[in-house]
């Protein structure tokens, strides 16, 4: 059989959505360039008896009330426009009926949506291509698992983007793409390498990401991903949103900075090596940034280090190992108590300094202890300061 026989091309033609959809139906692989497809492209259109189409060599399953469609042929259509909707998905009132199974490449690379579009439910078992496509109206990808490279690059969604509950298996690049109305990518998995590097929205709307989540979180994949609801939430005024995303943003760009570029290309042992002294280098970002300061964004964790340096210096200073003393003569002591302990403590830590107490002379450990907790005091009441004004000053 030759290969214009198993192949449905065109270029720069109008194109029926009724002989596109008996091509794919025959299993010839299409190739689109420049075409303008007029009617519904609506995969359920084959199963009804008053559509008559051949569906002979369409490969169809079925599992109890769903039916499962599986396309071994490619489907490549560039530059194209779809003048009415397209729908490789089940109805809306029906979720569980439909699944498409894509197993070649699919590319709409440059192609405008003039209606909705639908691929709910799909599989993409190769490449899924919609590279510079324009969007018109809501386009939804629930449930949809990409087993191979899904690449969103500068896209025009100019509905709603409806990413909920897919899966995306490999790489997933969806730079300098623009969510004009908002998307949804709750419960979304990012499985492979994922970049939202530029991308943004002009509506001023935050999309949903609730329980999305990426598995290489430790090589700082999701970075750009909360720079965009960063960004988006900013514009929006959910400053406060905001200021979560900043810190999962940093939180990202922490790990990134630990593997460094080109991780995965190397060796079990310079992995290791250079884990180690990201380690070593990265320690006080760690311990001050992140899990202290919490990059602005967690006050409360300073105000409970504060309190919790003060709880314990002041069971050390009323312990058998500390040496503080009252300075006015007519004071007498015959025991230092935790409240003498903790009233000792706190005007240590907020550098009040009375000068009725002070540590012993001969006693280097107190005096030690009293001047880490001076210095603590005075930088923690700095960051709580910093992270107040941060916080309640955004926007």
């Amino acid at each position: 059989m030759s290969e214009q026989s198993t192949t449905f091309q065109r270029e720069n033609q109008r194109v029926s959505s009724s002989d596109l959809l008996q091509a794919i139906a025959a299993g010839r692989n299409i190739k689109l360039t420049g075409c303008t497809i007029s009617g519904e492209i609506d995969i359920n259109r084959l199963f009804a008896s008053d559509e008559g189409f051949d569906t002979a060599k369409l490969a169809v399953t079925n599992r109890g009330d769903k039916r499962i469609v599986t396309l071994d042929n490619s489907i490549e259509m560039t530059r194209c426009r779809f003048e009415d909707d397209v729908f490789f998905a089940p109805p809306w009132d029906r979720p569980e009926t439909l699944s498409v199974v894509f197993r070649k490449q699919v590319v709409f690379n440059s192609s405008t949506f003039a209606g909705q579009s639908r691929f709910s439910s799909a599989v993409f078992e190769g490449l899924a291509g919609f590279d510079g496509c324009k969007l018109e109206h809501v386009c939804c990808f629930r449930n949809v698992r990409f087993c191979g490279q899904a690449l969103f690059r500068t896209v025009m969604f100019n509905g709603y983007g409806l990413f909920n509950a897919a899966v995306f298996e490999q790489e997933a690049y969806f730079n300098n793409t623009c969510f004009s109305k908002g998307g949804n990518f709750t419960k979304v998995k990012f499985k492979g390498k994922t970049d939202f590097s530029g991308v943004y929205s002009r509506s001023r709307s935050v999309p949903v990401y609730e329980s999305v989540t990426f598995d290489r979180y430790q090589h700082g994949d999701d970075e750009t991903f909360w720079r965009f609801i960063k960004q988006a939430s900013q514009e929006a005024g959910y400053y406060q949103l905001a200021g979560e995303s900043f810190y999962n943003e940093r939180c990202a760009h922490f790990w990134r900075k630990l593997c460094g570029i080109g991780y995965d290309e190397l060796s079990s042992t310079r992995k290791l090596l250079r884990l180690c002294w990201g380690g070593v280098r990265l320690l006080p970002e760690f311990v001050f940034g992140r899990l202290l300061f919490g990059y602005g964004e967690r006050p409360t964790r300073v105000l409970i280090a504060g309190v919790l340096i003060i709880l314990a210096c002041a069971f050390f200073y009323c312990s058998d190992y500390g040496a503080v003393s009252y300075q006015t003569a007519s004071e007498t002591m015959t025991e230092f108590g935790f409240m003498d302990g903790l009233y000792f403590s706190t005007i240590t830590f907020t550098t009040l300094g009375f000068g009725d107490m002070c540590p012993d002379r001969e006693d280097l450990l107190t005096r030690c202890v009293t001047m880490f907790e001076a210095l603590s005091g005075a930088c923690l009441m700095a960051l709580f300061v910093v992270c107040l004004s941060k916080r309640f000053s955004r926007g």
